[in-house]
Order: C-alpha cells, then sequence, then structure tokens
C-alpha cells in the first residue's frame, strides 16, 4: 500500500512519523492512527430542504505504552512541531496511567490484504445540489407510488468518505479509503381511520447506486400493508423476521460475542464457547473483508488486518471477538475486531459486517412452513428492551398475520418475547436471499423462521 508523502497529509508518511515522535519522547512502544474523513447529511420534509450538514475532520491519535502503562493523545496540527506534542502527550499520559498487565501494543500479525472496491469516486462527483436531488425523488417517489401515502414523515440522505493509515513500533503499518452512504424514509399511509408508517432504505458505496424509486416505493408499501391493523390475539406461534428485524436481533448477538462485553459478565454467551447457542439452520459470521460490507477494510482499529471469523456454526458458538487487549485478558489472538470512531476515540471490540448464512427457502416457502403465526415487519425499543446478562427480552412489535401459509390482516400495538438463546435455538429455516441492512451495524440477513414466540396482544 502506498503513502502520501505530502507534509501532513493523511497517510502511512504522517503515522510513521507520529510513532517515531512516541518512542523519541520516551514510549516503550507507540502506534499512530491518522484519519480524515468527510461527510454529508441532507433531510427533506414536504419537497424542501430541512437541513444540510457538512462536515469534515482530520488528525491523527497516538497511544504510548511504557511498561504496562498506556497513554493516549490526540490533535489536528499535523505540522512536525504538532505531530510532537501530540506524542509528548500521549507519553505524559501514560507516565501517569495506572499498571495494567493486559496493557499493550497489536503484534505483527501478517499481511495486510489488499481489498478492491471499497471507495466509490461518485461521492466526490457528486455535488450537494445533486444528492439534494436525490433526497427529494426518495421522498416525491413514496408520495407518487400510492394515493393513500399523504405524507413523509423524513427523507434522509447520508454519505462518508474516510480515509485512514495506521502504524506501530512494533511493525504494523497498513492504509486505507472507504466510502458508504445510504438513504431513507418514513412513509405516511391513511385509512380505515388511522395513520400507518412504513420504512423504505437503500445504501452502497456511493450515491450512483442509490435507487430513488425503488426506495420510496419500498417506504410506500410497507406503510400501506399496514392500514387497518389491529392488536393480534395473545398465543405462542410461529414467527417470521422480515430482513430488517433479523438484522437488529443479530446486532445485538454480535454485541454479545464481544470479549468486551464477555469478560464484563454482561453477555448472555460469556461462558458458553462450544456450546450449543443454536439452531443448524442458523450460521453467522463476522466477515470484515466482504467488498459488499460496509464496515469491510484490510486493517482493524489498531492495524491488525481483518478476517473472516465463524462465531455460530452447526449450533455452537465457536469464538468471541477480540482486540489486542482482550484477547491478551484470554490468552488468545485478536480476530481483527478493534473499531474506532476516529482519531479522537481510541480502540475498542466491535463487529465489522455480520453475516447470516441464506438457506434454501424462498419468502413463501418459509410463510407455508409457518403455517399459522405472525410476520414481523418491524421492532421498537430493542437495544433497551434485552437484558444484556440474561438476554431475555421483551419488545413491541408489528406486522402481518400468517394464515394458512399466506399473509393476512395487518397487526401491531403487540409485543414478542423469549431470550436470545431461545431464539436462535428455535430458527426453524434462514430465507434464501439476503438483505444489506445499515442501522445499528452493517448486518446481511435473510428472513428467519422462529419456530416458536411468545406473542402478547389483546
Amino acid at each position: 500500500m502506498s503513502a502520501r508523502p505530502a507534509n501532513g497529509a493523511v497517510g502511512l508518511e504522517l503515522a510513521n512519523r507520529a510513532v517515531e515522535a512516541a518512542v523519541a519522547a520516551g514510549a516503550g512502544a507507540a502506534e499512530a492512527y491518522a484519519g480524515e474523513a468527510t461527510t454529508r447529511e441532507v433531510r427533506v420534509y414536504g419537497g424542501e430542504v430541512e437541513s444540510l450538514t457538512a462536515a469534515a475532520q482530520r488528525g491523527v491519535g497516538v497511544r504510548a505504552w511504557i511498561g504496562g502503562r498506556v497513554g493516549y493523545g490526540f490533535g489536528t496540527d499535523l505540522s512536525p512541531e504538532g505531530v510532537g506534542t501530540i506524542a509528548a502527550r500521549a507519553v505524559d499520559a501514560a507516565q501517569v496511567a495506572d499498571e495494567d498487565e493486559f496493557a499493550g501494543p497489536p503484534e505483527r500479525a501478517g499481511e495486510v490484504p489488499e481489498l478492491a472496491g471499497l471507495s466509490d469516486p461518485s461521492i466526490g462527483e457528486w455535488p450537494t445540489p445533486r444528492v439534494v436531488e436525490l433526497a427529494l425523488a426518495v421522498e416525491s417517489s413514496a408520495l407518487e407510488a400510492d394515493p393513500r401515502v399523504v405524507a413523509v414523515e423524513q427523507a434522509v440522505y447520508f454519505d462518508s468518505a474516510d480515509r485512514v493509515a495506521i502504524a506501530s513500533s512494533t511493525g504494523l503499518a497498513g492504509e486505507f479509503e472507504a466510502s458508504s452512504c445510504y438513504a431513507y424514509l418514513q412513509a405516511l399511509a391513511e385509512g380505515a381511520g388511522g395513520r400507518e408508517t412504513g420504512l423504505g432504505f437503500g445504501l452502497g458505496r456511493g450515491p450512483a447506486v442509490l435507487d430513488a424509486a425503488a426506495i420510496g416505493r419500498e417506504g410506500a408499501e410497507r406503510a400501506t400493508a399496514m392500514i387497518g391493523a389491529s392488536k393480534p390475539s395473545s398465543r405462542s406461534c410461529p414467527a417470521v423476521l422480515d430482513p430488517t428485524v433479523a438484522a437488529s436481533f443479530v446486532g445485538i448477538i454480535g454485541g454479545a460475542v464481544g470479549a468486551d462485553a464477555v469478560q464484563r459478565g454482561r453477555s448472555p454467551l460469556a461462558g458458553r464457547l462450544g456450546e450449543e447457542v443454536a439452531s443448524e439452520a442458523f450460521v453467522l459470521h463476522d466477515d470484515g473483508l466482504t467488498p459488499e460490507g460496509i464496515a469491510s477494510s484490510p486493517l482493524d482499529g489498531e492495524g491488525v488486518p481483518r478476517r473472516h471469523t465463524a462465531l455460530i456454526e452447526a449450533g455452537r458458538l465457536q469464538t468471541y471477538l477480540h482486540d489486542t487487549y482482550t484477547a491478551r485478558r484470554a490468552g488468545a489472538a485478536s480476530t481483527g475486531n478493534a473499531d474506532r470512531r476516529g482519531y479522537r476515540s481510541q480502540p475498542s471490540v466491535s463487529a465489522s459486517n455480520l453475516v447470516v448464512r441464506p438457506g434454501s427457502a424462498g419468502f413463501e416457502e418459509l410463510l407455508r412452513q409457518a403455517g399459522e403465526g405472525v410476520y414481523i415487519t418491524d421492532v421498537t425499543g430493542l437495544h433497551s428492551g434485552v437484558n444484556p446478562v440474561s438476554g431475555i427480552f421483551s419488545v413491541g412489535a408489528s406486522g402481518r398475520l400468517i394464515r394458512d401459509g399466506e399473509l393476512a390482516e395487518p397487526v401491531r400495538e403487540f409485543t414478542i418475547a423469549s431470550d436470545l438463546v431461545s431464539m436462535l435455538r428455535a430458527v426453524r429455516a434462514a430465507g434464501a436471499a439476503s438483505r444489506w441492512v445499515p442501522f445499528g451495524g452493517s448486518v446481511s440477513t435473510p428472513c428467519l423462521l422462529i419456530g416458536e414466540m411468545a406473542v402478547s396482544g389483546s
């Protein structure tokens, strides 16, 4: 991977200079994270721009180790003097930090892979007026899709372009560029004496791949499908989870397999390595290298090469996700899952792209297998409604009844309850078609058929 030699530019030259400055200031080992990011967000309502924001940041963060003590410093002055000051600040912080036997720099762990297609030039090529037109087109497409759609609560477009370079005194070094964007809306449909909302969204590496008409149409279809919704009767029955709902649960599971949560006793999967925690129909991987995943990168937030990690296979929990610190605590190796939100933050354990392996059943087959149940298209309060220790949850939901293996009338204002492990063990089948969902992480999942779920309604 090539560096940008220009003074102050974000690249390996800058990261290496910061490492050298920290070592010269007294660090036994040092790491530098140089980052540059630009973002745009457009929100439209009623055919007008409600808000437009653009932001850019560029800086470097330095971690310095002195024995088992670690300090951190960051800043935006990328001149040689400024970088020296940042590095010295990290060393000063390390000198007064508490001793930690597990603190230490990441070690070199193989070559950094080359990943193509992570950055889409259309983000830079599309001026702001053009992405405003896209956001407005998302809104208007929903309104034009069905006369029952009377408004759009909000239509949003967001994009980001990032450049990252990481270097360490232990020999880790690499850099990459990546971009991502998404657009979504909440359509509002009126009928049967009430109003219902529906979500539509799309995502990709750049705005050129977003289909405004499809996003708007999806929101309209979801909203109108809920017109006339009522409460279902309380019972235990099969449930088919829409990909957006399945992705929300998978995101919770991704947090539960993070070693930091496990080591703090804040995970229902703590102490369960090798145990049966799911049915064989549910297979989950963390894949930081798939080109389709917006969280993909050749290296993680510590410069450790990303990898493909099996989390749940053959029904058993295969491993936890680690950064360097949690790996040392566990006597294991980093899985390349150190995450950073930019140069201002230190790394912490996080999933990259969570991928649920699709099955062979089409959507109609999942409904047929469900027989008499419920198709869940939306849940509310999931992140606050899941007990982080036990995994027990009870959350609000809406969707459609399934009758005789086919979609029937819409239902809302009911709750679904179980615990994460019981739900995973009850997965009867995974659908054949997967979808990438950007909310709360980067997740690719098909519909999931849960054999039994407690439904509380009327």
